[in-house]
């Protein structure tokens, strides 16, 4: 979650988060990527990622909260978490009864 620089800022310039998604590509997991501050044609053009609308669709086994944007604040986790779902907040902005580690 997030592809952005910074919190609350669209520049995805030099962003560390494509470093992560490179990483688990490698590994050979698939990776949907959401952020609803990022410009979608400026992601697709700049990294060649497609970002994904609607982030309840499916139930997720890793969730990676990278940027910390204060939308991500609102969302319910519960819907995209199943019983095996792992949720690691690199920021620490989530209630820590919610997350299963942080970075």
């Amino acid at each position: 979650m997030g592809i952005t620089f910074k919190e609350n800022c669209p520049d995805i310039r030099n962003t560390k988060v494509i470093d992560i998604i490179h990483e688990l590509v490698q590994f050979g997991l698939e990776v949907d990527t959401f952020d609803p501050l990022a410009g979608k044609e400026e992601v697709l053009n700049h990294y060649g990622i497609t970002l994904i609308d609607d982030i309840y669709e499916m139930n997720y086994q890793v969730i990676i909260l990278a940027v910390a944007h204060k939308e991500f604040l609102s969302i319910d986790f519960g819907k995209m978490k199943n019983s095996e779902t792992v949720l690691f907040d690199t920021r620490a902005i989530l209630n820590r009864e919610w997350v299963d580690a942080r970075l």
